[in-house]
């Protein structure tokens, strides 16, 4: 089956790559490198383009049949999407738009979507599950629930869909071919792991008097293989006639920004110097994922749960980094 993989420059998106070729599919990645890397491109097949660009999405279509979209490709920056509303939504909701019309005008069957734990907002129970309401305080999270909701309506074209809300992405890749390469960076544990190279002087933590354990906000985080894996595991759901969905990916365990920077500490034998700043706009005190249905449905078990894992292989990647002068 041949695949087109939007955003498969980038963080998810790229290891999602790396998990259908080992599947066995051919792979098309479309990206405009706003974001991703070139240099995570594992496919032999790579179309340099926007989504708001019709020629490019014409052409990536006509390069050959487009049996499945899995598609990443957003602006997925919280703080960009809340100083420029309208820009997140042309991107997360007009590219995606133009991207599912041209699926459908091809006859794409299969659909896969990028979505995420923000379009709960701040839950009033943990842990969440896919029917809690949702309410999502920011943009992006506005966009991607705006986007779930116009692949429900579209199923009458033919297309099945699968949207995957998933918690906090980390680790890397533990062959270590891919891993998180951001920037600006401004995702936690790789953050922390620039202190401790001392390319930063501190890691900020936005908030301290949040209703958790330690005051500081909790999340639940998911290797970025295992969300691989779970994009691949959906798109053979889809493959057999079973029907779409959205499911949340996690691994129903809470680890609060403390004790993730502590874990930081432990696995890389650095300091890593933290003061705490205000809180920030739209950030809910703990998200914490009922993961029951994705596993029910799609058959999908995270292989690595634990926290060093995900902060090990995530220093690894950043070594290799810094030694082939990928800064």
């Amino acid at each position: 089956m041949r695949v087109l993989v939007t955003g498969g420059a980038g963080y998810v998106g790229s290891h999602a790559v790396k998990a259908l070729l080992e599947h066995g599919d051919e792979v098309v990645v479309f990206d405009n490198l706003s974001q991703g890397r070139r240099e995570l491109v594992l496919s032999k097949e790579f179309v340099l383009g926007d989504l708001l660009d019709p020629e490019a999405l014409r052409r990536v279509f006509a390069s050959g049949p487009i049996d499945a979209v899995l598609h990443f490709a957003a602006e997925t920056n919280i703080a960009r999407s809340l100083a420029d509303p309208v820009e997140c939504y042309r991107q997360n909701v007009v590219g995606s738009l133009r991207l599912l019309e041209e699926a459908i005008r091809h006859r794409v069957r299969h659909f896969v979507f990028s979505s995420s734990a923000s379009v709960y907002g701040d839950p009033t129970r943990l842990p969440i599950r896919e029917e809690d309401p949702k309410n999502p305080k920011t943009p992006y999270g506005r966009s991607k629930w705006l986007f779930e909701q116009v692949l429900e309506t579209r199923a009458a074209d033919g297309i099945g869909s699968v949207s995957l809300r998933y918690f906090n992405a980390a680790g890397a890749d533990p062959e270590l071919e891919l891993g998180e390469w951001h920037d600006p960076e401004t995702h936690l544990i790789p953050l922390a792991l620039e202190v401790a190279l001392g390319r930063k002087k501190r890691l900020e933590f936005f908030g301290s008097d949040y209703d958790t354990p330690d005051g500081t906000c909790m999340r639940d985080f998911v290797h970025v293989s295992d969300l691989a894996d779970a994009h691949v595991a959906a798109l053979d759901r889809l493959r057999q006639g079973l029907p779409g969905g959205a499911y949340n990916l996690g691994t129903g365990a809470g680890h609060t920004v403390s004790e993730v920077v502590e874990g930081c500490r432990r696995i890389t034998g650095r300091t890593i110097p933290a003061v705490t700043a205000p809180r920030r706009p739209g950030d809910p005190a703990a998200l914490v994922a009922d993961v029951r249905k994705a596993q029910a449905a799609l058959g999908w078990r995270p292989r690595h749960p634990d926290l060093e894992s995900m902060v090990t292989t995530a220093w690894e990647w950043r070594l290799k980094r810094e030694r082939r002068g990928w800064t």
